[in-house]
């Protein structure tokens, strides 16, 4: 199994959303968030109830994300919230999630997502990104303070590539987080497997 999360955004793919994710399931990441942030509840729940299904075949873990109530209706194990979300959510319905996440982007928050009850966070951003454009990576040392500070596993997000995987992980991460990498690579299996390698891919 990949220590790579996959984070979805649809509107990146250069083929079908379906036939990408069911790639990208098929490659064996260590999960799958689903994050479709301009998507309302009704049309999520939707989405959500399919990649479910297709995450299920694969035997990949889904973890749904921004609304908990659409989670826990269509029995997802697992649920990934900004950490002001996660702040408002009752700890009975924290706890009915086999995975919770929380992104974090400091040492403060990411002890305090540990103590809400998170089994893993994301931390970043932590390298220089199109998606965070113009504001600097927090770079590895952040990441190595924020790694010390929780008990949880970290998963770095922010220009996580097979070339700075390695640095990741020697810094205490867990994995990495991907996105628009994921979502456009000519091959999902082989883009996986070059962050083992901590090679680039054509």
């Amino acid at each position: 199994m990949s220590e790579i999360l996959c984070v979805t955004n649809r509107q990146l793919c250069r083929e079908d959303f379906w036939t990408r994710l069911d790639r990208i399931a098929a490659a064996g990441p260590a999960g799958i968030i689903l994050r479709e942030k301009d998507l309302p509840e009704a049309d999520y729940r939707r989405l959500a109830e399919r990649v479910l299904e297709l995450c299920r075949r694969q035997a990949v873990p889904c973890i749904l994300h921004s609304f908990p109530d659409a989670a826990a209706d269509l029995g997802a194990e697992g649920l990934h919230l900004p950490l002001p979300l996660l702040r408002a959510l009752p700890e009975g319905k924290r706890a009915a999630f086999r995975r919770l996440g929380a992104s974090c982007h400091s040492v403060a928050e990411a002890r305090e997502a540990e103590a809400l009850g998170c089994t893993y966070i994301t931390a970043g951003h932590i390298f220089d990104t199109a998606c965070k454009a113009g504001t600097p990576g927090r770079g590895l040392d952040f990441l190595r303070e924020v790694c010390a500070a929780v008990g949880i596993p970290v998963y770095a997000i922010g220009g996580i590539a097979p070339e700075n995987f390695r640095a990741v992980r020697a810094a205490g991460a867990a994995g990495g987080c991907v996105m628009s990498g994921l979502m456009t690579c000519p091959d999902p299996a082989a883009y996986l497997a070059a962050f083992e390698k901590g090679e680039t891919t054509a």
